[in-house]
């Protein structure tokens, strides 16, 4: 199954006209909708409903999908991230610099490596993401939630932002609720909506699964959304995404500098390790302003990116997953 994308040169083309004419004072005829000739069938973009599999395994376990309403749920969420291209475009280069960052992390606490698709519908993997509601970094912690899974949160430090320690929190929030659930998509479901909101819907409503739970619509697609990303970034050519090993965004190598003082000034203390303060920032996200009372003498570990790493001739490269390159 292809996706295939013509040209929009002539849309292109009639905007640049448009604005021709308007830059040079004319007036530009329209003409009258009842005038305009129906297009042909050729002129229009194909457009190709993604194949919904008659059912897919999730964290270990086969889900079932020959149910109308799973067959449907997936078909929605599978249609819009086959569409959405910029954003799934994103979460596929991006990938391959935090997949082998999380993924490591995720093995190590026992979490099903399915379980990484979860950041990926939070934050299209983007470290300095910040949602309406306030929830940040790539799992989108709120702070109340970050600070009871061990992370620092306030105007100086914020390890919401941090991917390492962020994966960790995650993970302690995972485990907890598998112990709670005993499936990873009520897992999923309570990541969304919350614990108790979910715990008290599967009594409630007599059931097992999040699968089966009626509940807010944003909740009810959550699962669905893993789900269709998971067959996505594991063949995401049959979906019209082709990409090269090049447009892939790369790891980054790190000298690591230990930090158990104040910082008075952070734009001084980079450039005395050679990089800039946009540099330690972009590296270093959980910074969150340009001083460090550190008070309690606590030692933070600061990322200081290599020259090479920063350097796209010069960086090296690597591909996490052969099935999201064509070259």
């Amino acid at each position: 199954m292809k996706i295939y994308h013509k040209s929009i040169i002539c849309s292109v083309a009639a905007v640049a006209v448009a604005a021709f004419f308007a830059s040079t004072g004319d007036v530009l005829a329209l003409t009258p909708p009842s005038e305009v000739p129906a297009a042909s069938a050729g002129e229009y973009s194909e457009v190709v409903n993604p194949v919904i599999p008659k059912s897919m395994h999730f964290a270990g376990v086969k889900v079932d999908l020959d149910r109308t309403d799973r067959w449907e749920r997936l078909d929605r969420e599978l249609t819009s991230m086959a569409y959405t291209h910029g954003n799934t475009l994103l979460a596929l280069k991006r990938a391959n610099r935090y997949f082998p960052v999380l993924a490591p992390i995720l093995k190590k606490n026992g979490v099903p490596d399915d379980m990484i698709y979860l950041a990926v519908i939070e934050s299209t993997l983007n470290p300095r993401a910040l949602s309406p509601a306030k929830a940040g970094g790539l799992w989108q912690f709120m702070p109340s939630t970050g600070k009871d899974y061990g992370l620092e949160v306030n105007d100086y430090v914020d390890e919401r932002y941090d991917p390492v320690k962020a994966t960790e929190a995650a993970c302690r929030y995972l485990k907890n609720a598998y112990a709670k659930y005993g499936n990873w998509e009520s897992v999923a479901a309570s990541y969304n909506g919350g614990m108790a909101r979910i715990s008290n819907e599967l009594d409630a409503q007599q059931v097992d699964t999040a699968y089966d739970l009626y509940l807010a619509d944003e909740t009810m697609r959550y699962m669905f959304r893993l789900l269709a990303m998971k067959i996505i970034m594991e063949n995401p050519k049959e979906f019209g995404f082709h990409l090269t090993s090049d447009q892939l965004y790369q790891p980054l190598e790190y000298r690591e500098v230990t930090v158990s003082t104040p910082v008075e000034d952070w734009p001084t203390w980079a450039k005395q390790q050679g990089i800039d303060f946009m540099t330690l920032r972009e590296h270093n996200p959980w910074i969150r302003a340009k001083s460090l009372p550190n008070k309690t003498g606590k030692t933070y570990t600061v990322k200081i990116p290599t020259k090479d790493s920063l350097s796209r001739s010069h960086q090296k490269k690597s591909v996490y997953n052969r099935a999201w390159v064509t070259d």
